[in-house]
């Protein structure tokens, strides 16, 4: 039999999930990361899992994961030396970015640091037109004394960036082919193959942030595989994309820039596989873990995507952070999760967005953490079981999460500990619920319309109470939550997503045959990738367009008509620009010329999705399944109150549970709120019906 691995490595926990490929049998595991080195808990944890069921390396047919390596080192500022080359006069391309400011009210608001500093921004003689001709030939004289400038400052990875170049890569591919000559073991980042599209300030910054982060991600990756290869697995290592697609972890190695939101996306992707699993296809998807939470929309079972992807933003404000046109499953993400440490200042809770993470972690891990976190609070209020965290594995230390709150929390404050615990806990929500509005109303979408998914290790503790706040009817706690991200990387599919910038006027003669033949050349490339994937099931493409009204300074990304484009289809193209654009703006000009500016691709394995295990049809009584009664802190009832502790191993399909209740699993602990009803499914997931006041 053969069994597929997922393991998402997280920046507190790295969660796995085995599967059986014929059976549908489903083994999860947990364990803390190890930040010096994430591979040290991935292949730990992958050995106990397989020793659990019996089996070895041999016996796997596939490794899929996702790491946080990518935007750890970008948000951290861990990478390597890295120089950019660029064209001459465009030196200072990643200090100016873009005019406009991220907050027009701070006086001494700043730009965020670049990647590559300064001083190893190198520039050469070079000039291509707007149609890729060559005005100016590149100077490979120059291009070599720069060389040998970036080997004697120790720089381990160079991007380069030359002007129009995705137009026509032949001055980079000269860049490379001398760098290759003069210095073979540095590393090269061409943008005309990570970002071949054009706006110049975002194709340098997704060109300098690949390289920042390549040397340390192919080290790690190699490193992976080659464990792996010596444990005894003889197949391949694939690595989850920011965009929720799957590819050889060969090719992540060049475009490592890709896999920056590499465990969020699973997690989006588990959701949509539940909410088809329960006929709830249009979803918010909420992720808390132990350092971050993540929030997006789901409709129709797919989570809505967008073409760039900014990392490191301040708060939640967009142009805070670093731009790159990475295609990426639409999220936000916030320093939200159960190690998100809380203080006080000027008389008030803040909580996050620092984390403690796996090293120290909260107080209540006994690993040296000093400051009170949110699993410390949530603890003290009672939601979480200090003899049944990860399962048993890791015992909590409620009394040091106690004098941790009264002393940083409690005590500065003057008012008592259970006052102080439920501050940081509504904070924290508080600090989510404005992450989830940002991603629902602000762009268009009535929470009231969708069912509320949660998950991730603290998740379920606080999903309820989230979805209540922002008026959804009902939330869907999947079975494993803590691992869903985990769970996402097995039911991912191989996928690339490829983009041609060339700049159309849809009214003008050939512009039919002009797009075909882009097509053409991305439909080759996409296929290619697929095969190199060693990809199994057909291929599906899905095209789209980023188009404007003739003028129009921003683009709106366009679903294309399938088919191949011709005089019959003209109209229909046109039609799906301004539907597309109502639905964007709320309204549209139908007699307006349209351009075409940049031309995308996602091309995918149609590979067919695991089929979990069905829930045990036990006969027992819900009182059955009740563990113990526990004092649980619920603001409806003024303080604590008895509470029922359920094992969720222990409930069946069609048992339903009335709250106040704690639900408890070995990765995370579902709170079922005084009024709310949860239902059991044929698959061990609970639906909570929610009296929304």
């Amino acid at each position: 039999m053969a069994w597929r691995i997922g393991v998402d490595i997280g920046g507190t926990f790295t969660d796995f999930a085995l599967q059986n490929e014929e059976t549908g049998e489903l083994v999860i595991g947990k364990r803390l990361t190890t930040p010096r080195d994430p591979s040290i808990a991935a292949l730990e944890g992958v050995n106990d899992l397989l020793r659990r069921q019996g089996i070895g390396l041999a016996d796997v047919s596939q490794v899929l994961h996702g790491t946080t390596l990518a935007s750890n080192l970008i948000v951290e500022r861990k990478g390597p030396k890295t120089g950019l080359i660029v064209t001459r006069g465009f030196g200072d391309l990643l200090e100016i970015r873009r005019q406009k400011r991220w907050d027009l009210f701070d006086l001494s608001v700043d730009k965020p640091k670049p990647l590559v500093p300064r001083w190893l921004v190198f520039e050469v003689n070079e000039r291509l037109a707007y149609d890729g001709s060559v005005v100016t030939p590149l100077d490979e004289a120059e291009v070599r004394e720069v060389t040998g400038e970036l080997v004697k400052q120790g720089v381990t990875s160079v991007g380069s960036c030359l002007l129009h170049s995705y137009r026509n890569p032949e001055h980079e591919i000269a860049v490379a082919r001398i760098i290759e000559d003069e210095a073979p073991g540095l590393l090269v980042s061409l943008s005309s193959e990570v970002s071949p599209v054009w706006r110049e300030y975002e194709r340098a910054s997704t060109t300098a942030a690949n390289a920042y982060v390549m040397t340390a991600v192919r080290d790690y990756l190699r490193r992976m595989d080659r464990q792996l290869k010596e444990g005894g697995y003889e197949g391949d290592l694939f690595i989850m994309q920011s965009s929720g697609g799957l590819a050889l972890a060969g090719i992540m190695e060049k475009f490592p820039v890709r896999m920056l939101e590499s465990g969020p996306a699973a997690g989006a992707l588990a959701a949509g596989f539940y909410g088809d699993l329960v006929n709830q296809r249009d979803l918010i998807c909420f992720d808390m873990g132990g350092t971050t939470a993540k929030a997006c929309v789901i409709q129709q079972g797919n989570p809505a995507t967008k073409g760039e992807l900014e990392v490191d933003k301040i708060g939640l404000k967009p142009g805070s952070g670093i731009t790159m046109t990475v295609p990426s499953i639409d999220m936000i993400e916030v320093g939200a999760g159960g190690g998100s440490i809380a203080r006080v200042g000027l008389g008030v809770v803040s909580v996050g967005p620092d984390s403690a993470g796996a090293e120290p972690g909260p107080v209540c891990y006994g690993l040296g953490g000093t400051e009170p976190t949110v699993t410390d609070a949530d603890l003290v209020l009672g939601y979480l079981n200090p003899d049944y965290f990860a399962g048993g594995s890791m015992k909590l230390d409620r009394e040091g999460a106690f004098k941790a709150v009264e002393e940083k929390i409690a005590r500065p404050l003057g008012i008592s500990v259970t006052e102080a615990a439920w501050g940081i806990h509504q904070v924290v929500n508080l600090n989510m619920e404005n992450a989830t509005r940002a991603v629902t109303l602000e762009q268009g979408h009535d929470p009231r319309m969708f069912t509320f998914i949660a998950f991730g290790g603290a998740g379920p503790a606080h999903g309820a109470r989230l979805a209540k706040s922002l008026k959804c009817p009902r939330v869907l706690f999947p079975a494993s939550a803590g691992v869903a991200s985990a769970i996402g990387l097995l039911v991912a599919q191989v996928r690339f997503d490829l983009a041609r910038t060339t700049h159309l006027l849809l009214d003008d003669a050939g512009v039919l045959e002009t797009i075909n033949a882009i097509y053409a050349d991305l439909e080759t490339e996409a296929a290619q990738l697929l095969r190199e994937s060693r990809a199994e099931g057909d291929f599906g493409m899905v095209r789209s367009a980023d188009m404007r009204y003739s003028g129009q300074g921003a683009e709106v990304t366009t679903p294309l008509p399938a088919g191949k484009p011709d005089a019959n289809q003209f109209m229909p193209l046109k039609l799906a620009f301004h539907e597309a654009y109502q639905r964007g703006y709320g309204y549209s000009n139908p007699d307006d010329l349209i351009e075409g500016i940049t031309w995308r691709l996602a091309a995918y394995a149609t590979t067919p999705r695991p089929r979990p295990e069905r829930f045990g049809k036990s006969v027992a009584g819900v009182a059955e399944a009740v563990k113990e009664t526990r004092q649980v802190y619920f603001p409806e009832h003024k303080g604590y109150v008895d509470c029922d502790t359920y094992d969720r191993y222990k409930l069946f399909p069609g048992a339903v549970v009335s709250g106040p209740a704690v639900i408890e699993e070995r990765e995370s602990t579902v709170v079922i709120l005084p009024q709310d009803t949860a239902t059991v499914d044929d698959w061990g997931n609970l639906m909570v019906s929610l009296e929304i006041p």
